[in-house]
């Protein structure tokens, strides 16, 4: 599905099912047709790793013979291959806009001079394996309209074996109101009866439930709505993606979507959570960047072995929820060998300490257990707990194992600083770091420092060393940090640092970097939030906008806020889900604001407000539609240091919820 926010067709037609299309549906077969067979074929037994290039070049000049040629190049010479990728994809827009007299597809020939099985010989000289897409409707998702499969699914099916493709994409847009279990069937019996071992692609955007019915239909079936390159879609998508683990396993797998990891709309810390939580939910892993332009960072994300490991687990579990309070995640994995992989996930935008236990994740008693992080690739002890501190919307990935040779790795620490993350510059601030052992093993001769930018004053004001410190016992230590007046509103970063030697004498060194903010107080009387400076904004599609509605793709995309009819100058913008903070430095009283469904969305869209003060939630509204004119909120936000805007979608995903805070004050 492309984004199906901004098509006229809104990613599908639904249209009356009149008998003309149900015959063309059943006709397409043909008439000496076998039994529905099973999924049984030995495919996809373990998720699909690959590249797709739709999330990086769309439909634009760039996707060409070329460019996919260079991707299969790639693969081999960064060790993509050898780390599991498989799969070189194409997504729309490969073929032209008609079929030739003969009903058959036509490569076009701009992009693809040489034919697609060219291509796809290519590929397979490489050692590679090829992927194609196209829709079960009458036309793709492109707004070019590009002829989809529905009515010629047994022909088409033909012509991808022909040409040596290995994978299908099939997308669900321009159905004709066909059922979509009866299209996505006919393409399996389809493809099964070409004789060629195709691995298949449900994307019918979760919308009918396959995860209920497409075991036996397809080898992976999409969840969720399109992914977006942003902090607040893969948050959604993986909350949606989430509870569905019971029904993936070897050759039937739950997909959330691509990759977006390196396309630039997040942070590599981000990047790192979106790939680790891919990974332990067991989601096919396909890359949608242009690796022709992908940094460092990017391939250190996508080539990790042991993070991909806990993808490629050949027991096939989808990781579970282990607890989730307060957006402090734990999801863990159960692993052939009877490890666990443990994701410690922090969704919130301030560093929040994240704990779990040995016994909690599933894994027996035992004296001691070896944890391994799959990010630093170091090896520790523990007696039992798994914890860290873990950086705003960061991800600690581990794994577990009732390992009786646990003395041989040092005692595993953890690394903690608390106190207020918001700093007024000029005003110094206290905190306390912490050096725990986690270990069954004393760690000796600790010491621990504390640095920030240059120019800012950071001093201790307790014990920095420890001659040792046993089994859940910790090195405390006080800090004094002060930002020079003048600094510059924003965050910035201060480093822990601990060292420590194991009872066998090998020296550990480990760090924890936490982000700060430099914030300004917020000004006495009445001020519009939006000429107020937010310490963080986050929307479901596109950004936050500032006085006009979210118009999901590029700042200053919207329109005049307006719900119900009514105009408003002043307010924001959002897309559910949508988090928007702001310092109110103790010293405000109230929160007002009128609340709906943007108008430009016609009748669709559903969202629900809150208003937070700190960890409480001080207001919300039920669930509001574009029916409904908008509703005025109004909370206590007295004593509060932040105040916190959030939009939900209504319980019923992110299509079309387009939400506004309109005319919303901050009185302090």
């Amino acid at each position: 599905m492309r984004n199906l926010h901004t098509r006229t067709t809104r990613g599908r037609v639904v249209g009356a099912l009149t008998a003309a299309l149900v015959a063309v549906a059943g006709l397409a077969a043909p008439s000496a047709r076998a039994a529905a067979p099973t999924l049984d074929d030995g495919l996809a037994l373990t998720p699909p790793m690959g590249f797709n290039n739709w999330n990086s070049t769309h439909c634009r000049a760039e996707f060409n013979e070329a460019m996919v040629k260079s991707i299969a190049d790639i693969f081999v010479d960064k060790g993509l291959k050898d780390a599991g990728y498989q799969y070189v994809n194409l997504d729309d827009c490969w073929a032209l806009p008609e079929r030739n007299a003969d009903g058959k597809l036509v490569p076009d020939p701009v992009r693809f001079p040489n034919g697609i099985k060219a291509v796809a010989d290519y590929v397979h000289s490489k050692g590679l394996k090829f992927g194609i897409y196209t829709s079960a409707g009458s036309k793709t998702c492109d707004t070019a309209g590009f002829p989809g499969a529905l009515g010629h699914e047994y022909s088409d099916a033909q012509q991808f074996a022909d040409w040596g493709v290995d994978y299908l994409k099939y997308d669900n847009c321009n159905n004709q109101g066909v059922d979509a279990k009866l299209r996505y069937t006919t393409m399996r019996d389809a493809l099964r009866a070409t004789g060629r071992p195709i691995v298949y692609s449900i994307c019918e955007w979760g919308t009918n439930k396959p995860w209920e019915w497409a075991s036996d239909v397809g080898h992976l079936w999409r969840t969720t709505g399109d992914i977006s390159d942003n902090w607040g879609s893969m948050l959604s998508i993986l909350r949606q993606n989430l509870p569905l683990a019971a029904h993936a396993g070897p050759g039937h797998w739950n997909d959330p979507d691509m990759l977006e990891v390196g396309n630039g709309g997040m942070t590599d810390t981000e990047y790192r959570s979106h790939f680790s939580l891919w990974s332990i939910m067991a989601a096919p892993l396909l890359i949608g960047s242009d690796l022709r332009h992908a940094s460092d960072a990017t391939y250190e994300i996508l080539g990790n072995k042991e993070v991909i490991a806990v993808d490629q687990d050949p027991l096939g579990k989808q990781g579970t929820v282990v607890s989730s309070e307060g957006g402090r995640w734990v999801v863990g994995k159960e692993m052939r060998d009877g490890s666990r992989a443990v994701a410690l996930f922090n969704e919130t935008g301030t560093a929040q300490r994240i704990a779990t236990t040995a016994s909690a994740v599933g894994l027996p008693a035992a004296d001691a257990y070896t944890l391994r992080d799959l990010w630093q690739h170091r090896s520790y002890n523990t007696a039992g707990t798994i914890a860290a501190t873990v950086p705003a919307h960061g991800t600690v990935l581990v794994r577990v194992s009732a390992d009786p040779a646990w003395a041989k790795h040092p005692p595993a620490a953890e690394l903690g600083l608390t106190g207020s993350q918001l700093i007024e510059a000029g005003t110094p601030v206290a905190l306390t770091s912490t050096v725990t052992d986690l270990g069954r093993t004393p760690a000796r001769k600790v010491s621990v420092a504390l640095t920030g930018p240059a120019g800012w004053s950071v001093r201790p004001t307790s014990a920095t060393t420890a001659a040792v410190l046993p089994t859940s016992r910790s090195l405390r230590t006080g800090w004094t940090v002060a930002a020079p007046a003048g600094t510059p509103p924003g965050s910035y970063d201060l480093t822990l640092k601990a060292s420590y030697r194991s009872p066998a004498g090998v020296r550990v060194t480990t760090s924890l970097t936490v982000a700060v903010s430099v914030v300004v107080p917020p000004p006495s009387g009445t001020s519009e939030l939006s000429d107020l400076p937010w310490l963080s904004a986050l929307s479901g599609w596109g950004p936050v906008e500032r006085d006009t509605s979210n118009g999901e793709n590029a700042a200053g995309d919207g329109h005049p806020i307006t719900i119900g009819g009514v105009a408003y100058a002043k307010g924001l913008g959002v897309h559910a889900q949508s988090i928007i903070e702001y310092y109110a430095g103790r010293t405000c009283e109230t929160v007002t604001a009128d609340v709906g469904v943007d108008d430009e969305q016609g009748a669709a869209g559903t969202v629900a407000f809150e208003i937070w003060a700190d960890g409480t939630k001080v207001a919300s509204t039920g669930v509001l539609t574009n029916a409904m004119p908008a509703q005025p909120l109004t909370a206590d936000v007295t004593g509060a240091q932040v105040v916190r805007l959030v939009v939900t979608d209504g319980g019923d995903g992110l299509d079309s919820d387009h939400a506004d805070w309109a005319d919303a004050r901050l009185t302090c």
